[in-house]
């Protein structure tokens, strides 16, 4: 099944260079130019994974990513210009699941889109259909989560960093490992992508539910 990719750039250079890469890597690919038009063409096409830079005329790309999560889970890799850590930890908070910092190479961006899709179809084919712990449920099937009886609206990565951690309760899992296996990154950096994530889980989820090991990593506590 083609996937379908929407590149969100005001760089009408950049936008044009990464649309034709992914056309040639097989994708179909629409495009928008700005934040209304972004959230309205997510809208309208559905697409699979959204390539979204930062600065954007109309309202920036943290406020589409928000908007555009807000309807639909949908994976996000995110461009900046900036350099600031706050800018791009931001960015994950509002639903972003990775980023590329400008300058950038096309075929990283090409590797990275392939590899988001990769984790997605991954989680979609785990065999079992359900995972439950007291009043944590995870249907694996449909993407769902929800805690004492109420939804809560996930991102791609947060719930496959969500599935992994429940699929070993109370086990430790460092950093590094997350980042390996959900993730794909073996260079073991960017360990506050992990802690951005873990955060956006708690908030949505309780504060009660993840054990911090500091100097560690994390550890899904099995609800009371």
């Amino acid at each position: 099944m083609t996937r379908r990719v929407l590149v969100v750039e005001d760089d009408l250079t950049i936008a044009d260079s990464v649309a034709a890469r992914l056309r040639a890597e097989g994708f179909e690919v629409d495009l928008a130019h700005d934040g209304p038009s972004a959230v309205t063409r997510a809208r309208d096409v559905r697409p699979d994974l959204v390539v979204l830079d930062v600065m954007l005329p109309g309202f920036d790309g943290l406020e589409v990513c928000r908007r555009i999560q807000a309807e639909q889970a949908v994976p996000v890799l995110m461009l900046t210009a900036r350099g600031d850590e706050t800018d791009l930890l931001v960015g994950l908070a509002v639903g972003a699941d990775d980023y590329l910092t400008k300058p950038f190479s096309i075929r990283e961006l090409a590797a990275r889109v392939h590899a988001l899709l990769r984790r997605v179809e991954r989680a979609a084919s785990a065999a079992a259909s359900r995972i439950t712990l007291a009043d944590l449920e995870i249907d694996l099937a449909e993407r769902r989560v929800t805690r004492g009886g109420a939804e809560a609206h996930l991102t791609p990565t947060e719930f496959e960093l969500l599935v992994h951690l429940a699929e070993r309760p109370r086990a430790v899992q460092s950093r590094e490992r997350l980042l390996s296996e959900v993730w794909g990154w073996a260079d073991g950096t960017g360990t506050r992508t992990v802690d951005s994530h873990i955060k956006a889980l708690r908030r949505k989820l309780g504060t009660d539910l993840i054990r911090t090991v500091h100097g560690i990593g994390y550890a899904l506590e099995v609800p009371r």
